[in-house]
């Protein structure tokens, strides 16, 4: 038996970092949509022993490691559980990594709904998000993927959409656009220097507009409000990417930003 799945990109519509927590890590406000413009291609098969593959854009493996490569790991956490047979994956990556979209998050979480269904775990949603906040703090989103409202590390999800997101991800009177340079930037890199909006445990300021506000206005509106806090700190060690979203705008975009932590830039036209 083998099966084949396709995992997508994400795209951050704003990106807050709020506060700093007291084990190091940052409380995020962002709302997550799925991307179907961009994927990969994960197949997982029945073999006689266990193999993993990749090809496609080249990337590192963390700590040059095969057992860190995030889809190996949600093999194992499922294998350690339910004694699952031997399978190969073969991965073809069309996402890049480090450009903030997720394409790593994306086949951890594409594995483990992909193992569920071939070898009838009968795991249930709930059960599928616990495993996936173990591979990472964006996981989780992929086994929803739908647009979401994420707090915390990005990990706290509830659904949220709105009549111009809609209108955005249907692609009927805006398209989107990306650009995806060649750098690569990681997620420590990001955080380095980043002030958060307020200290951790007060509360957000009454004049700061509520994210999901913002999104619910028309798309025409959100390039005066609507924000990624990474762009402060990722386009003063990468100025071309900032360039890369003036030339979205000149281009006509009427919304362009960074998506995630960098360093893909994307911009919503008018069809």
């Amino acid at each position: 038996m083998n099966m084949i799945l396709y995992p997508n990109a994400k795209l951050n519509l704003g990106l807050r970092v709020t506060e700093k927590r007291p084990d190091g890590f940052h409380n995020l406000e962002t709302v997550f949509v799925p991307f179907a413009g961009l994927q990969d291609i994960l197949e997982i098969a029945e073999a006689d022993h266990f193999s993993f593959s990749a090809y496609g854009k080249p990337y590192e493996l963390p700590d040059n490691n095969l057992e860190n490569e995030i889809c190996v790991r949600a093999w194992r956490m499922l294998e350690a559980d339910f004694q699952l047979p031997h399978v190969a994956i073969h991965l073809c990556k069309n996402i890049p990594i480090g450009a903030g979209l997720g394409g790593g998050s994306a086949d951890g979480a594409f594995t483990l709904i992909g193992l569920n269904k071939l070898f009838q775990l009968n795991l249930s949603t709930q059960q599928l998000l616990a495993y996936a906040a173990r591979l990472g703090s964006d996981c989780p989103f992929f086994v929803l993927n739908q647009p979401m409202y994420g707090t915390g590390r990005g990990d706290e999800l509830t659904a949220f959409s709105s009549d111009s997101i809609e209108e955005v991800l249907t692609g009927k009177a805006y398209e989107i656009r990306l650009i995806t340079p060649d750098i690569h930037v990681s997620t420590p890199q990001a955080y380095r220097g980043i002030t958060p909006r307020r200290p951790f445990g007060t509360q957000k300021p009454a004049e700061e507009k509520d994210l999901r506000e913002i999104l619910c206005q028309p798309v025409s509106t959100w390039a005066d409000s609507l924000e990624n806090d990474f762009e402060k700190t990722v386009f003063q060690c990468h100025p071309q990417l900032a360039q890369l979203k003036n030339d979205l705008y000149e281009q006509g975009a009427i919304y362009a930003a960074m998506s995630g932590s960098g360093s893909t830039l994307f911009g919503i036209f008018n069809k």
